[in-house]
């Protein structure tokens, strides 16, 4: 059961929703009306616990240069 993010196309209100199906559309909880969109929306990710992320989002370093590819 995913959890998506909506706006309402009245009144502009952003929510989240937990969804049972992908058929639903979620009334707002602010107007109440469903005429919603679902977002696109990010999502977290771990890196495995060590609390150091650096090295798992780091650039890759030149083209084809220092990487050691050919």
């Amino acid at each position: 059961m995913p959890i998506y993010e909506y706006r309402c196309k009245k009144c502009g209100k952003e929510f989240e929703e937990l969804v049972l199906s992908g058929d639903e559309t979620p009334k707002c909880p602010e107007c109440g009306k469903e005429d919603t969109e679902r977002l696109l929306s990010g999502f977290a990710v771990s890196g495995g616990g060590s609390g150091d992320a650096g090295s798992l989002s780091a650039p890759l370093s030149g083209c084809g240069g220092a990487g050691g590819f050919t």
